[in-house]
């Protein structure tokens, strides 16, 4: 469950007196169980329709408690059950309504969509090329220009990680600022080098004949790749001299 700030003075221009959060206030709640959430991908999944942040007069988001708790579900559901934005979507309007919904899981690809199978059935984090382009808004010349310059890369039966909507997301938001495909080989080139370093230390537990200390490998991958970007995005802005908000 995430912990939200009162109102109280410990927040002061952080959480207004109606217990509205900025921003910046929001992220930090939700770094908490989600390290690697960033204020782009915020007002992303803002554009997606999955969240509605009250604006002050000039133009500010501000966030409930409700806000981020439903912003902490988003994330919830992408990071255990891989489910693409639309069907997370489609899940939250049904609990708002009352439904009673099993949560769908994505499944493997049949026709060229992800399918769909009730809370307990086998996951594949796997979704088909049709779902990537419908899930990420992109058309498939743009996905086709991505992949040339090797930013996704479909697995051996043609679909894709589910990793990808999040990947492509980021691209085309980077892309409304000018920033082309071309430009962004250096940052996967770094992101290669970075799985690389983690996977030299993971290896000696995934080779290990104690089958419970095989499977701690995932964990520590897991909390590895997180200490990897927190590292990478501190440096970055470090670099370019930028305050969390």
């Amino acid at each position: 469950m995430l912990q939200t700030p009162s109102g109280g003075a410990g927040h002061g221009a952080a959480a207004t007196d109606s217990g509205l959060m900025s921003i910046g206030t929001a992220l930090n709640v939700l770094r908490d169980e989600f390290p690697e959430v960033t204020i782009s991908k915020i007002r992303f999944l803002e554009s997606e329709g999955l969240i509605e942040p009250q604006r002050t007069p000039s133009g500010y988001r501000k966030f409930s408690a409700r806000d981020v708790e439903r912003l902490g579900q988003v994330l919830r559901m992408q990071r255990d059950h891989y489910l693409p934005l639309k069907v997370i979507r489609e899940h939250l309007e049904a609990m708002e309504r009352g439904d009673a919904v099993p949560l769908p899981v994505v499944c493997r690809q049949r026709d060229g969509e992800a399918a769909r199978e009730p809370s307990g059935g086998p996951t594949v984090a796997r979704i088909g090329r049709a779902e990537l382009l419908a899930a990420a808004g992109v058309d498939e010349q743009e996905l086709k220009e991505w992949e040339s310059y090797g930013l996704l890369t479909p697995l051996e039966d043609g679909a894709y990680d589910v990793e990808a909507v999040t990947v492509a997301s980021l691209i085309g938001e980077l892309g409304r600022f000018g920033i082309e495909p071309r430009h962004l080989r250096v940052m996967k080139a770094a992101a290669d080098r970075e799985a690389g370093l983690v996977e030299q230390v993971v290896a000696p537990l995934r080779r290990h004949r104690n089958p419970q200390t095989r499977a701690h490998a995932e964990d520590r991958t897991r909390e590895l790749a997180g200490l990897t970007v927190k590292l990478h995005a501190a440096l970055v802005q470090t670099a370019l001299g930028v305050r969390q908000p």
